[in-house]
């Protein structure tokens, strides 16, 4: 039997900041997706959960702190799922499991801040808003180098000497672009669907890398880097 002690239930106090981050949260994506997120206010935001504006401002620096608030969570599922896979996984193939790994695990960490199906439409909303979706590309870069330092740690390569951690991160960060483009033109938006793509493109991307569009493995190689 584990000795290891449960975590402290959060206290009453703490309960209330939570109910209340999550409120706002809540209304402001009903309200950009409803109404659009440049016609949305923050008065508008603070007047759906009945709190004045400072107190909006003690929870988020502003609209574009709520939209990503969600997807923040999602990348750091992302990067935890990715430091645990195995290690002797191939790049590409680790990349490949996480991400799919996260999807099959994600809408609980999500419905337990917003129903899942409006963080799917936030999703569509920021790859429609050309505001957004330029917010959304900055932090991708910024994902990236995150994700390379990651797989070049787990092929004991400095990421700073050896290009291929990064490129390999780009190829899959833009086959990840290209699946978010597609997932969010179409008309499923359940996380279904989005998984699906992704894996049906990311076991492309390995054959397409070799020059083999027929093959069906989803690594352009077996084997890991080696240094």
């Amino acid at each position: 039997m584990s000795s290891r002690a449960a975590p402290p239930r959060p206290g009453l106090r703490e309960r209330k900041k939570q109910r209340t981050r999550d409120a706002l949260l809540h209304a402001a994506l009903e309200l950009f997706v409803s109404q659009g997120y440049e016609q949305t206010t923050v008065d508008e935001i603070a007047g759906a959960v009945d709190v004045s504006q400072r107190t909006f401002f003690r929870y988020f620096a502003g609209k574009e702190e709520t939209v990503f608030a969600v997807p923040d969570m999602v990348e750091s599922q992302f990067v935890a799922a990715l430091r645990e896979r195995p290690a002797g996984e191939p790049p590409l193939e680790a990349l490949r499991r996480a991400v799919l790994d996260s999807w099959d695990t994600i809408g609980e960490a999500i419905e337990a801040t917003v129903p899942i199906d409006l963080y799917m439409r936030t999703y569509q909303l920021i790859e429609s808003t050309p505001a957004l979706l330029a917010v959304h590309l900055r932090r991708s870069c910024d994902l990236e180098e995150v994700v390379a330092q990651v797989i070049a740690e787990r092929e004991g390569l400095d990421v700073d000497a050896d290009p291929r951690p990064r490129v390999v991160v780009a190829a899959f960060s833009g086959v990840m672009r290209m699946v978010g483009r597609l997932w969010g033109a179409g008309d499923d938006i359940s996380v279904a669907s989005i998984r699906a793509l992704t894996e049906s493109y990311l076991d492309r991307l390995g054959p397409a890398l070799i020059g083999d569009p027929d093959a069906t493995c989803s690594t352009p190689s077996g084997e890991p880097f080696t240094p």
